[in-house]
């Protein structure tokens, strides 16, 4: 970036816009490659049709069935909610690593799956979703979406080995109050992959994916995305700091290839509202590549964090569009140079 661009971003944190570079060059951060879907989404394939009822399952067992999962008022269904991910990997064909700590007097563990490279084992790309709820919610689409899209992710990698490694965590711990502090699952798993070395060449956090409305009006955004970004909330969104533009691109390019949704995308400094939301700012913060995949969930969904967040409000069909992207997105980024 210039040092103009520099100056300028300054001056949008500063709200010190009186020259305009600020948004000039904040806008040049939010131009993805490849084309977003326009119009209306053609019909489901058979493979997304396919993958819809099998979303639902997973997120109505985890926001329906368990419910509330979160150490502060349902430690029990925060246990039942890994064991449950945990048999889900085992009966897909994985051995599944627990990555256990204590918090306040408790035991947690994040969840760890790989699926061995077949030309550069040591090379990783993390695939991530957390498995909490936040207190008062069942957390349909945050984060039972995520958990399902990786899941689904995990299984069809199965049967489909890569170059490099494929690693898929289930994260404890993401919600307040442990949100940005030693407790959060991400920020253990991050810190003990740079304590072991690992090559981490991408991480993906698949944040809050189910909730769509072509209603006007129904998508919002931290100041001043709204300039750039439409307004309704019919798109999934990628999303990576600076350091990861690259990874970015790459993301959105071959997702924009293969998906059949619309997709929106941005690398922006992570001094800017909500970039840092979720799994991925502990692996930035560890000197790793990564990027957020999400529906931009407070900005978008309603039922954020309140007792609504409930598996009804989903559109699986959309997130059955999503999983097929991502599909590709992963295969693209496993494969070596």
């Amino acid at each position: 970036m210039t040092h103009a661009c520099r100056r300028g971003l300054f001056a949008l944190a500063g709200l010190v816009l009186a020259s305009g570079s600020g948004f000039s060059c904040l806008r040049q951060l939010t131009v993805m490659p490849g084309r977003t879907l326009e119009g209306p989404s053609p019909p489901l394939s058979a493979r997304e049709a396919a993958l819809a009822p099998s979303l639902e399952r997973d997120v109505t067992h985890l926001a329906g069935t368990i419910g509330e999962r979160n150490l502060g008022r349902t430690p029990d269904k925060l246990v039942e909610t890994a064991e449950w991910v945990e048999a889900e990997l085992v009966a897909a064909g994985y051995t599944v690593e627990r990555e256990p700590y204590d918090v306040r007097g408790q035991r947690v563990w994040n969840l760890a799956a790989e699926l061995e490279g077949t030309t550069d084992p040591d090379e990783l790309i993390v695939i991530g979703a957390h498995y909490d709820s936040a207190e008062g919610t069942r957390g349909a689409d945050d984060n039972a979406s995520g958990v399902a899209v990786a899941l689904s992710l995990a299984r069809t990698f199965r049967a489909r080995p890569q170059p490099r490694t494929l690693r898929f965590v289930f994260f404890t711990n993401e919600e307040p109050p442990y949100f940005r502090t030693p407790d959060m699952g991400s920020e253990v798993a991050a810190k003990r992959a740079r304590q072991r070395g690992d090559d981490v060449r991408a991480m993906l956090s698949l944040e809050t994916l189910g909730y769509y409305s072509d209603a006007p009006g129904s998508q919002h955004y931290p100041w001043p995305f709204s300039t750039f970004y439409p307004s309704t909330g019919h798109f999934i969104g990628f999303v990576a700091d600076l350091t990861s533009k690259a990874l970015a691109h790459e993301a959105v390019r071959t997702f924009r290839e293969h998906a059949s949704i619309a997709s929106e995308g941005a690398t922006v400094p992570s001094f800017i509202e909500g970039i840092d939301w979720s799994d991925h700012g502990p692996y930035w913060r560890q000197g790793y590549q990564a990027l957020m995949v999400t529906d931009t969930a407070p900005f978008r969904n309603p039922s954020y964090h309140s007792s609504t967040d409930l598996p009804s409000s989903l559109d699986y069909a959309r997130m059955a569009r999503v999983t097929v992207g991502l599909e590709a997105v992963v295969q693209r980024l496993a494969q070596s140079p």
